[in-house]
C-alpha cells in the first residue's frame, strides 16, 4: 500500500479523535495546552496502537471483531456524550473544566480506536508495513487532536453555556455515524 494512501487512512481513522478533542476543547477554561498534550498523546497511541493488535490478531479473530466493534464505539460514545450532557448544570455551577480524568480520557481513547482495530486487521491480508502504518497514523492523530483542543476552545468561548450540551451531542452522532457505517456497510 502506498504512503499516500496509509496517510489518507490515517486521517480518516483520526477524524473521530479531532472531534472528541473540539468537544472537549470547547468546555476547558483552564490547563488548555496541558490538556491539548494529554487528549493527544493518548489519542494518537491508542489510533497507534489498535492498528497494531488488529494487525497481529488479523486472521484470527476478523469476523469477531469486526461484528462488534461498532457496537462497542457506539455504546462508549453515547455513554460518554449523554453524561457530557447531564453534567452541564453541574459544571455551570461549580464554574470546573469537563471531565478529563485518566479513566475518561481511557474511554474516550478507546472509543474512537476501535474502527482502527479493524483497519489494523485488513492490514494484515493487504502486506502492509505495520510500523510504518501505525506510525503516521499515531502521529497524525496527536498532531489533529491537540490543534482541535485549541480549535474547540476558541469555539467554547462564543457559546460557553452550551458547550457542554453540542460536545455531548457531537459524541452521540460520532457513535451513531460508526453505527450506521458499519451496518450499512458503507
Amino acid at each position: 500500500m502506498h504512503i499516500i494512501s496509509i496517510l489518507g487512512i490515517a486521517i480518516g481513522l483520526s477524524m473521530d479523535a479531532f472531534a472528541v478533542s473540539i468537544a472537549k476543547g470547547m468546555c476547558l477554561k483552564r490547563d488548555i495546552a496541558k490538556t491539548a498534550l494529554r487528549l493527544a498523546f493518548w489519542f494518537g497511541l491508542f489510533q497507534a496502537v489498535m492498528p497494531y493488535i488488529g494487525w497481529s490478531f488479523g486472521k484470527h479473530f476478523q469476523d469477531m471483531i469486526v461484528s462488534i466493534d461498532h457496537w462497542i464505539a457506539f455504546f462508549l460514545l453515547s455513554f460518554i456524550g449523554i453524561r457530557m450532557i447531564l453534567d452541564v448544570k453541574k459544571q455551570d455551577s461549580q464554574e470546573e473544566d469537563p471531565d478529563i480524568s485518566t479513566k475518561a480520557v481511557l474511554l474516550l481513547a478507546i472509543a474512537t480506536s476501535i474502527d482502527a482495530l479493524a483497519v489494523g486487521v485488513s492490514f494484515a491480508f493487504l502486506q502492509v508495513d505495520i510500523y510504518e502504518a501505525i506510525f503516521l497514523i499515531g502521529c497524525t492523530t496527536f498532531i489533529l487532536s491537540f490543534a482541535a483542543v485549541y480549535i474547540g476552545n476558541k469555539i467554547g468561548g462564543f457559546c460557553q453555556s452550551y458547550a457542554g450540551i453540542l460536545g455531548g451531542i457531537i459524541l452521540i452522532f460520532i457513535g451513531i455515524k460508526i453505527l450506521i457505517e458499519h451496518l450499512l456497510g458503507a
